[in-house]
């Protein structure tokens, strides 16, 4: 089998995934909200799913590198599809709770950092690293694209089967994507080039910390990565406060199937980010797509806070969306461009954990200060995380036109 027919497969079983996915990421938020109408539980539960990555990123990304990456897709698969389909189960016995809900959510994050630890080396292989940028975009647009139907779905499911019900379907999502991982042409020789191969076993915590340094000296890796901080805290405010929104401020109902809208706007703002990117990449210096993307991510999440109605709220959702996208992957694709085959996975688990650092921060201020404040006044509040992550970038070399040459020294 072709690396092309390899990727079509890759990229197939990540789709059906996503699909699956996009129903929970609307059904876990209600179901929650229902039980207990709690903006503070409403904004912890995205920051437990964050929260794995943080905890993980650098184990998975070291044992990423030494096991077998389509074992390991496979089996984190399996997993997170028998983790989802508790919820079901437990809903039609009549013993759900909502501790079951928020231990569900974290534990499928935690699956999900070994699978993207793999996944990162194995589209590397794949496509090549020439082909990262088209590959990484065409995904993204997937991703996005059903993000964009999949949720708007997700509502009327959700609103008449019921929360429960519509989550079965990305268990069986799961399972399917497994099916279809498990042909990946992937083995042991696809990673021994010449040129990159990967040095001999060593103590676990050295190989980690291999990673950490690669982040550290690389003058391109290291301020993208810290940048992202700022920027994954507004996706975490606005993520864990969705529902919150859609029902204390649009007067929307639990059981409406509109609240689907709010995750399709953000998804079609996704997708216009996952478009222009490459296009961006080729005129662009790297920098200024990150320092743009999170000025234009303030501005959009200033807009959402005070948007007067339904109709341009969601325009602005989306907006801020397209920003939000294009600097986190704008930094994974230069991230995975620059980094060895040897490498990829603890990089790029290690890049994102900290990356993601600021998204369970986020959510958890952002749903306390709902509660205290007020929806509007936290979501404001929220847009000083983009604007210091755009003070500090300026400061960086990352304005200049120019970015130094990979391996160059950073000027103080």
């Amino acid at each position: 089998m072709s690396h092309r027919t390899g990727f079509g497969l890759f990229a197939t079983a990540r789709a059906v995934s996503w699909a699956g996915s996009s129903i929970t990421a609307v059904a876990l938020p209600v179901l929650l909200y229902a039980r207990t109408g709690s903006a503070s539980l409403s904004g912890l539960l995205p920051a437990l799913e964050a929260l794995p990555y943080l905890v993980l990123g650098l184990p998975a990304g070291a044992l990423a590198d030494r096991w077998d990456r389509r074992r390991t897709m496979s089996r984190c698969s399996w997993y997170s599809a028998a983790l989802i389909a508790a919820i079901p189960v437990a809903a039609s016995l009549d013993v759900l709770t909502t501790a079951q809900i928020m231990v569900t959510a974290p534990a499928v994050s935690a699956v999900f950092v070994f699978f993207d630890a793999a996944a990162f080396g194995a589209l590397t292989t794949l496509v090549g690293r020439e082909g990262l940028a088209r590959a990484t975009g065409r995904m993204m647009s997937a991703s996005t694209l059903i993000g964009l139907l999949g949720p708007s779905a997700a509502g009327i499911l959700v609103a008449t089967l019921g929360a429960p019900t519509a989550v079965t379907l990305d268990a069986l999502s799961y399972a399917a994507a497994t099916l279809l991982l498990t042909r990946l042409p992937l083995a042991v020789a696809d990673r021994t080039a010449a040129d990159d191969r990967p040095p001999a076993r060593r103590a676990l915590m050295e190989e980690m910390a291999e990673g950490l340094r690669h982040i550290r000296r690389h003058p391109v890796v290291r301020p993208l990565t810290l940048l992202g901080i700022g920027n994954s805290f507004t996706e975490g405010a606005v993520v864990g406060l969705i529902v919150v929104a859609a029902v204390r401020r649009y007067g929307m109902g639990l059981d409406d199937g509109r609240t689907g809208l709010f995750w399709a706007a953000a998804a079609t703002g996704a997708l216009a980010a996952a478009t222009a990117l490459p296009r961006l990449q080729k005129t662009v210096p790297a920098g200024w797509i990150t320092l743009g993307g999170l000025a234009a991510n303030a501005l959009f999440l200033a807009c959402w806070a005070l948007s007067p109605g339904l109709a341009s709220g969601l325009a602005a959702l989306a907006a801020w969306q397209a920003s939000n996208t294009l600097v986190s992957l704008n930094g994974i694709v230069v991230r995975q461009q620059v980094t060895p085959d040897h490498l990829q996975a603890r990089v790029n688990t290690t890049a994102r954990m900290i990356a993601w650092g600021g998204q369970p921060l986020g959510a958890a201020t952002a749903g306390v200060l709902a509660d205290a404040v007020g929806l509007r006044a936290a979501l404001l509040l929220a847009c000083l995380a983009a604007l210091t992550s755009l003070a500090a970038g300026l400061t960086t070399q990352l304005r200049r036109k120019a970015l130094p040459a990979i391996g160059e020294a950073v000027s103080p």
